[in-house]
């Protein structure tokens, strides 16, 4: 007789059923382009709650729902590179998205992207632009503008995206993410749809270090079939003395805000023992500008160039205008531009014998909207000047999220090292976010077990705090928060350690409490500044209190919890996954007479 199998604790069909379900109702804008059928997700759930725990627990990705760009194939899903006459159907799913499916993860969707992946904005969509999900009026940042957002809105726990000339660092920063731009070749990639296919890369976009890097292990792989896959050999680690390179000038467009938070960024650097060294920037600019400028704009004719003439009036007119002056450059052209690379790279190489890696602002500013509406071509230009030369010069690059500015937006930097770097960089972000925890939480732990943080305050003294019942947006006590100058930030949910109960009472409070058998429970994200969060802390009454919640994504934040004796006579509610939905099932329909 075969034995029954043992489940696994964690409930991967209510995991995937809630991602579905948040991609769906979304209303942040045309996020995502296509999504799985529920049947097809929950087949694909019950198959991995199948498993025995022993079987789970190999899959280093065991559950997780993920995001995809939609210029990489997933089966059974349209391909459409952001232009729905381009459209088409693959029968199979691009490599780095079937390896991610094995090791135990479940795409759920397709995700908006600048149009042709030929953009820095996440504008260049027939869609439309996302909104940028901390201030509306500004860019989301792009070509993975959908994979960010979706990501950053905590509907999925990670999302692939592509990079070519800063596709997938410049929305980490304008998303408060996590962005790997790998070496060239060490992700496959097979099964999408070029843009610059001698340089592009598949990028990992993720609310923390520890996801991100485990999703770069388990994508990483020698791909035979494709021609541009390769083995990289890793570098050292860095050791303890660190020597950062900072390019000089640096330019931020007018943007005071991001300059003044890149130097607090560099003296966080060099409080933790960071030796800085001037490097010109000059001749990172002239790399850049054979992206564009130079015959590389010519790949992007190869790739796309004879749809666009087939079809210009289904095409973004900045996306075709930037193809089309691929006419203007010959073979010859080619030619000298390919030299003029190589002889740049050689007089560069001198500048990686004295630092570990280079220390750049990912962005020199964030534009609004209505800026890029007025200026498409010369404001998404200015995104690129410190990510368009990485790839040409075949270097590794982690964006990583440092806090927000004065302003509420968030604000990063990027590390860039040699190709092989990739591990290195790693570990510098995490020596880095060890040591000051972003807003979000993240206080990274590759390979290791993290304590809960200290109170997470960030650069401007705003705190973030977790409610998981009236306080939450529509309901009763929404308004407490609300007065003390508080922001909603997104939804989310705790780790699987929590139980939810129902306290008695006349007024109806959930009391949230960390168990040995828990689950994941749903709750809202909320900004306050350091002295309303005081204020509205002081008036917390027994047997509520503040202390620290762990969220899906290993973060910590402050949260709401219960005192234990209130859960003598309350009512063990955690099945319905969290407040809200518990309330709802308690409201009876109106009668209709």
């Amino acid at each position: 007789m075969t034995p029954t199998p043992v489940r696994s604790s964690f409930d991967v069909c209510a995991a995937i059923h809630r991602a579905s379900e948040s991609a769906r109702t979304s209303a942040h804008g045309p996020v995502w382009l296509a999504l799985r059928d529920e049947r097809d997700l929950m087949a694909r759930a019950e198959r991995l709650q199948r498993l025995d725990t022993k079987a789970s627990a190999a899959l280093p990705l065991y559950g997780v729902a993920f995001a995809v760009k939609d210029n990489i194939d997933v089966a059974g899903l349209p391909t459409t590179a952001g232009c729905p006459a381009f459209a088409y159907t693959p029968r199979d799913s691009a490599p780095v998205v079937e390896r991610l499916e094995q090791a135990g993860a479940i795409c759920i969707g397709k995700t908006h992207l600048d149009q042709f992946a030929t953009g820095l904005v996440g504008t260049r969509a027939p869609q439309g632009p996302i909104p940028n999900p901390f201030h509306a009026d500004y860019v989301c940042g792009g070509s993975s503008s959908g994979s960010a957002v979706a990501v950053a809105l905590g509907q999925v726990a990670f999302a692939l995206g592509t990079d070519t000339a800063g596709s997938g660092r410049i929305p980490a920063a304008f998303n408060n993410l996590v962005g790997i731009k790998p070496s060239r070749g060490l992700l496959s990639t097979r099964g999408i749809v070029p843009a610059c296919r001698s340089l592009d890369c598949v990028s990992i976009l993720a609310r923390d270090l520890a996801t991100a890097w485990k999703v770069m292990q388990v994508a990483a792989w020698r791909d035979d079939t494709d021609p541009f896959s390769r083995e990289v050999l890793q570098r050292p680690v860095v050791g303890s003395m660190v020597r950062l390179g900072l390019l000089a000038p640096l330019e931020f467009c007018g943007d005071a805000m991001a300059e003044s938070h890149f130097a607090a960024v560099a003296g966080q650097w060099k409080a933790l023992g960071a030796e800085t060294i001037e490097v010109p920037f000059a001749p990172f600019m002239e790399v850049a500008d054979l992206l564009y400028e130079g015959p590389w704009v010519a790949e992007r004719d190869a790739a796309v160039g004879n749809f666009l003439r087939a079809h210009p009036d289904d095409c973004d007119p900045a996306v075709r205008s930037i193809v089309e002056s691929a006419a203007r450059f010959s073979a010859t052209d080619a030619f000298r531009g390919s030299y003029r690379l190589r002889e740049l790279t050689v007089q560069l190489a001198p500048v990686w014998r004295q630092i570990d890696a280079l220390l750049v602002p990912t962005a020199p500013t964030i534009p609004t909207l209505a800026a890029v509406a007025r200026e498409p071509i010369a404001v998404n230009a200015q995104l690129g000047r410190y990510v368009n030369f990485v790839n040409l010069l075949d270097l590794a690059a982690i964006a990583v999220p440092a806090g927000f500015r004065g302003d509420g937006l968030p604000a990063g930097f990027t590390l860039i090292a040699p190709a092989g770097s990739d591990h290195a960089l790693a570990e510098l972000a995490h020596r880095y976010l060890s040591s000051y925890p972003n807003r979000l939480g993240v206080s990274d732990t590759i390979g290791q077990a993290g304590a809960p943080p200290q109170p997470l305050v960030d650069d401007r003294g705003w705190v973030r705090l977790a409610v998981a019942g009236a306080h939450m947006r529509g309901m009763p006590l929404n308004h407490e928060l609300v007065s003390h100058d508080a922001r909603f930030v997104a939804t989310a949910r705790t780790a699987p350690r929590y139980r939810l109960h129902a306290l008695p009472g006349p007024i109806p409070k959930p009391g949230l409490v960390r168990a040995p058998e828990g689950a994941s429970v749903g709750l809202e994200l909320w900004d306050l500044p350091s002295e309303g969060f005081g204020r509205f802390v002081a008036k917390i009454p027994a047997p509520m209190a503040i202390g620290s919640v762990e969220l899906d994504s290993g973060a910590w934040v402050k949260g709401f919890v219960c005192e234990p004796i209130a859960l003598v006579e309350a009512t063990d509610i955690t099945s319905y996954g969290d407040w809200r939905t518990y309330v709802d099932s308690r409201c009876a329909p109106l009668a209709v007479e």
